[in-house]
């Protein structure tokens, strides 16, 4: 059954077997991971998991795909979960003291809020290895006074060891992309730099919300310019140079 790619979806299915086995090497399965696959499509990187582990799980929101699924791998360990996953309950998979391996192709119209469900349940997954529009990545791993160095950017780092590990062209996909891809590890700290994460929430979306603005303008009527100087932070400098331990210092005195 031949599947039509939705764009409502954002539906564009990885199809280049070089670029998968270099996934699935840089993931590394293992017989008895707990590994869960966001957003399977047609199965191409499933299969292959499935060569490596026990049992394997997948969250496909599109229920043609879910039947297209069933019927490929109907003699295969696969447990297809049919539902959102931006909604879905990731620590309902886990299994007792087993923490999750989460892999995927993200739909690029989706992938930030995803992320950010996904940080809801770090302490109960081991790492995470995504597909995702280059820019996105680029702006989750860059540091402080690049371009990319944003709310995405201290948020995630708060949270994450995260390394960009290859580029993927549009080549690889069908449909192809009008963008580049990138492959993303992420990989829970065991220690995040302590502070409330609502609280650093707020102080980082205040901070980006006009980055052409001094750091000072951007929080003016959240902090003095006394709280910055206490945080460590020159009120004079642009919100990219601010590093996450200034923001979490921030943070800490809201």
């Amino acid at each position: 059954m031949k599947h039509i790619p939705r764009k409502r979806f954002g539906q564009n299915f990885l199809t280049d077997r070089h670029v998968l086995d270099e996934i699935i090497q840089s993931i590394a399965p293992q017989a008895d991971d707990l590994m869960v696959e966001i957003g399977p499509g047609q199965g191409a990187m499933t299969s292959l998991l499935l060569d490596g582990v026990n049992q394997l799980q997948v969250v496909e929101l599109d229920r043609d795909l879910v039947q297209i699924l069933e019927k490929k791998f109907k003699h295969r360990a696969l447990k297809i979960h049919s539902g959102d996953a931006l909604k879905f309950d990731f620590a309902s998979l886990t299994e007792a003291d087993k923490k999750l391996r989460v892999v995927g192709n993200l739909p690029y119209n989706i992938s930030t809020p995803l992320l950010f469900h996904l940080a809801d349940y770090v302490d109960c997954i081991i790492d995470q290895h995504f597909m995702l529009q280059k820019e996105v990545v680029q702006r989750m791993v860059a540091a402080p006074g690049s371009k990319d160095y944003g709310r995405l950017s201290v948020m995630l780092q708060w949270r994450y060891q995260m390394d960009l590990l290859f580029i993927v062209p549009p080549t690889a996909f069908d449909p192809p992309p009008k963008v580049e891809s990138a492959i993303v590890r992420m990989k829970p700290l065991a220690e995040p730099l302590a502070c409330d994460q609502h609280k650093l929430e707020q102080v980082v979306t205040k901070a980006f919300s006009q980055r052409r603005k001094v750091i000072r303008n951007c929080v003016a009527g959240m902090f003095t310019e006394t709280d910055l100087i206490n945080a460590g932070i020159d009120p004079q400098t642009r919100p990219e140079t601010v590093s996450l331990a200034h923001y979490v210092n921030l943070a800490r005195a809201l």
